[in-house]
């Protein structure tokens, strides 16, 4: 399997286009509790091209934008070049190159999965300022729409790194165990996408997991995506529905 550092490297323009952002209210509850949010510090790990660190940005907090990746990191330096508050930073989950209690919150959006855990929570410990705490968000997609069903079930047969490297396989229990004991707080957000059909395989394809272009299985699932589109969508939109889900609490020790 691909090392996950480098996963993304040919996919960024489209991760770029075709990713969904993250709901304003999650935004909100997740720096809720933080006052005077411009004297904060957070350590975005796993930044990829910023989309996420963009929505902390905007509230004025202080972004560690921690990426190993260097195709996404320059996406992302380029898309935040405005902000004077972003520092990035080569470096990845278990090794973030940052100051011993540096930081007031650890982010990770769409990128735990990725992670060794235990390293990783040493790591996370290391950096975070006494009292601190961890954020772990993922837009999940719904699974009770009848398309993400069918949808999941292409992936399933022609997607060979699917079920490997799809994040839905991490459960809950096994997020817990980064959390302090009993301390770990859940909050869920509706997000959707519009997506034309381009925007359906733009989006598929900035998947690590998408089949390389051109090969006979990306045909394959492009073909069968074509008639799946053709059967859901509303005058040639497709509603991409997700349950974003927001795991926040103080880290384990």
């Amino acid at each position: 399997m691909t090392d996950p550092r480098r996963r993304f490297t040919d996919r960024v323009a489209n991760y770029m286009r075709f990713r969904p952002g993250y709901p304003e209210a999650l935004i909100s509850a997740l720096l809720t509790a933080s006052q005077n949010v411009e004297s904060k510090a957070i350590a975005d790990i796993g930044a990829g091209t910023g989309i996420f660190t963009r929505l902390l940005l905007r509230r004025g907090a202080r972004v560690y934008g921690v990426e190993p990746n260097a195709s996404m990191r320059q996406a992302a330096e380029e898309y935040l070049a405005g902000y004077r508050s972003f520092i990035s930073v080569d470096g990845d989950a278990e090794h973030t190159g940052l100051a011993d209690a540096s930081v007031d919150l650890v982010t990770a959006a769409q990128a735990f999965h990725w992670f060794d855990n235990e390293d990783s929570r040493a790591e996370f410990r290391r950096i975070l300022k006494p009292g601190g705490s961890l954020a772990l968000i993922w837009n999940k997609r719904r699974l009770a729409q009848p398309f993400q069903q069918e949808y999941d079930a292409l992936l399933r047969e022609l997607a060979p790194e699917y079920g490997k490297v799809n994040h839905m396989n991490l459960g809950e229990d096994e997020i817990a165990l980064c959390f302090a004991a009993g301390q770990m707080q859940v909050m869920q957000f509706d997000n959707r996408q519009q997506l034309d059909f381009d925007g359906l395989i733009g989006r598929l394809e900035s998947s690590s997991y998408c089949p390389a272009t051109g090969s006979e299985a990306h045909i394959r699932l492009v073909e069968a995506l074509s008639g799946l589109f053709a059967l859901h969508a509303v005058d040639g939109w497709l509603a991409f529905e997700y349950d974003t889900l927001l795991y926040q609490g103080p880290i384990a020790s």
